[in-house]
């Protein structure tokens, strides 16, 4: 039998690895709130997915391959990343590894319940013959697969379902869903996932949109958040010149949290972020809760701030480094102090008064639910497959990183965080950059593919035990 002293460092050390980094977030009023500390929660995110849409399938999404996530998550944490959002899911894959790996490095996510394969998505030009349970079978599936990450933020029910080509009665469709999805959660899940809506920036409808999602009813299909695509500051604009303004004015507002789940018009390059500093300055987080960078990696749209190669090595754009030295700026303790005035902002009742633009529906009649979702939702979705945090390790990774000159950035690795720790702008910087140029090694690939094998180098065993008690297991 192993001595009393090495089994007790071996179990002190299997907690160290498994320690949760980041507490749950929690919405009040208008805040995203810290369960725990009560501190402001903003969102330094980045839209994740590699590949685009075309290169997700049932078999492959961003968050099943662990190899590809350490790498990110480690180049994300040197950035300043706090959230990622990730638009496609299957949830018959596995994805334990790279929750636990963001949940380690104190990064949260943002998901989207929806996929482009068939069956997984609601239909904008007919949502009634998608509104059924084969689609719920995606939807639910997706939040068994997460609802036991601590570091899971939120889901987005619907990602610009509204537009030009949708019917007036799609709005109802999308509430429905989100009424679904808080029934399911409420029945289903241990602790409440906030549901929202990421709306496009169509000017004539969009405070009827919020309206319209904000509001309450007695079905508690409201949204708990909302989302806004939004490209109007492109290169070196300005508050007003980029109709910030206006935005700033018109989500003042609002009863919800709300943030940019995509931003960054690439119009201009390379991209400054000139608009970091405006969206989280004193006068913009009144009414917004940050936002969320598109993109991670470069697709054939050119909004990417990695370039993934065919070797599997990476190279950190120019845009990348503008972001991190916009966010190396932002008075991080400022933005997170609590507001008991933004936090005690109560919805208003739905009516049809609140819509205004007679092309948008004013009718809260929301469709009925399937009874086989209503089964689901009494007994759980059946055969779910259902995640978990699983062990991390912190060190270095095995891809070679390139700076945008083609020189190699070196000790590059992940930071495994203590409980209850996020990760913020310049905390948790690694990396340096070597004296001669060298080659990134291959042209550029749209999918993010295998990269190689990750490390899983141990980090030294800190924080749990101070010094005196750490050497008492010793004379056990």
């Amino acid at each position: 039998m192993l001595p009393t002293y090495v089994r007790l460092f071996t179990t002190v050390c299997a907690l160290a690895t498994t320690a949760s980094a980041v507490v749950p977030i929690e919405v009040k009023g208008k805040d995203f709130v810290n369960t725990e500390t009560g501190a402001r929660f903003q969102v330094l995110g980045v839209d994740y997915q590699p590949g685009g849409s075309s290169g997700f399938t049932k078999d492959k999404d961003p968050l099943s391959d662990p190899d590809a996530c350490l790498r990110d998550a480690a180049l994300m944490q040197r950035l300043g990343v706090n959230t990622i959002r990730v638009y496609n899911l299957s949830p018959s894959l596995n994805h334990d590894e790279c929750a636990s790996i963001f949940n380690a490095a104190g990064i949260y996510m943002i998901l989207d319940v929806n996929s482009p394969l068939y069956g997984g998505y609601l239909d904008r030009t007919d949502p009634e013959s998608t509104y059924n349970d084969v689609y719920f079978e995606q939807v639910f599936g997706v939040v068994e697969a997460f609802k036991n990450f601590p570091n899971m933020l939120a889901f987005f029910a619907g990602n610009e379902v509204i537009n030009e080509q949708s019917v007036k009665n799609v709005p109802a469709y999308v509430r429905a869903v989100q009424r679904d999805m808080k029934d399911y959660i409420a029945k289903n899940l241990n602790r409440p996932i906030p549901v929202g809506y990421s709306a496009a920036d169509i000017r004539p409808i969009l405070m009827d949109t919020l309206n319209y999602f904000i509001c309450e009813d007695d079905q508690n299909s409201h949204s708990d958040f909302f989302g806004l695509n939004s490209y109007s500051w492109c290169g070196n604009s300005s508050y007003t010149k980029s109709g910030f303004d206006v935005l700033t004015e018109d989500f003042a507002s609002a009863s919800v949290p709300v943030f940019f789940s995509e931003f960054g018009c690439n119009e201009v390059q390379p991209r400054y972020w000139t608009e970091v500093e405006a969206i989280y300055s004193a006068e913009m987080t009144q009414s917004f809760s940050g936002g969320l960078v598109y993109e991670w990696t470069q697709e054939t749209n050119d909004y990417g701030l990695v370039q993934l190669n065919d070797n599997g090595t990476a190279t950190l754009l120019v845009d990348y480094n503008n972001l991190m030295a916009q966010y190396s700026k932002l008075d991080m303790a400022r933005i997170q102090a609590s507001n008991a005035t933004q936090t005690s902002v109560q919805p208003p009742k739905c009516d049809s008064s609140l819509i205004t633009n007679s092309t948008f529906t004013d009718s809260f009649n929301l469709p009925k639910r399937p009874s086989k979702v209503q089964k689901m939702i009494d007994n759980g979705l059946p055969g779910a497959n259902t995640g978990k945090l699983v062990n991390v390790k912190g060190g270095p990774i095995a891809q070679k990183i390139y700076n945008a000159n083609g020189q190699e950035v070196t000790g590059i690795k992940l930071n495994v965080l203590a409980s209850g720790e996020s990760n913020t702008p310049g905390a948790h910087t690694s990396g340096s950059t070597s004296g001669s140029s060298g080659s990134s090694g291959g042209s550029s690939s749209s999918g993010s593919g295998k990269e190689g094998a990750a490390g899983t180098i141990s980090v030294p065993f800190v924080g749990l035990l101070s010094a005196a008690s750490f050497m008492a297991l010793f004379m056990l």
